[in-house]
């Protein structure tokens, strides 16, 4: 299928021009960086932030497996979105700006595959939506982040804005409407795991007794006292 880009007035291309004529003006060291940013930065800061979520989800007992299984469907998310968009790529066979357009500040080239929809956005917006059904503040820093990536492909040079929108709108999609058929099978499988060795993924704890065979815990040390301070109190008042 013909590339989306048209001749004439088109607001994809101007505002393409637009942003990607800030790289053009601005010092090497700050094109080094957006282009560390936009290629690798933000896709680790969003693996981390998940790792944050995760380290403070389990340290939450009373949030449950549930909690657990909406942030392991983030990446899975955007790895069903990434597949998703293969045969979109293949579809629709958008060129690169680059290739259709001249005096592009072009920071990454030699990419040669096709343009629409951008994979970096698709994956970071994915994983963004996937944090917030989770964990709304985490969700938010998430979504932030993958807007900082559409925006950064953009400034590279390697997407038009409308890639990035399309990424956005199928990262968006995946995560919203499989998430309750993620949830169905996610949260049985974190309960499971609750109640295994690896326990420690779910909860900081570890295994509680309730988790562990299923039944509530052994009564605490004040609980094992009350029935013998009781007893006691009645031998005294047998005796008086």
């Amino acid at each position: 299928m013909a590339g989306l880009a048209f001749e004439g007035p088109n607001p994809d291309v101007d505002v393409l021009d637009g942003i990607n004529g800030l790289a053009k003006d601005a010092p090497q060291w700050v094109n080094r960086a957006m282009e560390f940013i936009g290629e690798y930065g933000i896709i680790a800061a969003l693996g981390v932030l998940c790792l944050i979520a995760w380290w403070v989800a389990r340290r939450r007992p009373e949030r449950g497996p549930a909690a657990i299984a909406g942030l392991v469907w983030a990446p899975l998310a955007a790895g069903l979105a990434l597949l998703a968009n293969i045969p979109i790529r293949g579809f629709v066979e958008r060129p690169r700006p680059f290739k259709d357009h001249t005096g592009l500040a072009v920071l990454i080239p030699g990419k040669s595959d096709f343009s629409f929809v951008s994979d970096h956005a698709t994956l970071t917006m994915a994983v963004g939506v996937g944090l917030f059904i989770a964990h709304r503040r985490f969700g938010l820093i998430g979504i932030g982040l993958a807007l900082l990536e559409g925006f950064c492909r953009v400034y590279m040079g390697v997407h038009y804005p409308t890639d990035v929108i399309g990424g956005f709108a199928l990262g968006t999609a995946v995560a919203l409407l499989l998430a309750p058929l993620a949830q169905a099978l996610l949260v049985p499988l974190m309960t499971a795991i609750e109640r295994s060795p690896l326990a420690w993924l779910v909860r900081a704890g570890g295994r509680t007794e309730r988790a562990a065979d299923g039944r509530d815990a052994e009564p605490g040390p004040m609980m094992a006292a009350e029935p013998a301070l009781r007893h006691h109190e009645r031998d005294k008042d047998l005796a008086a």
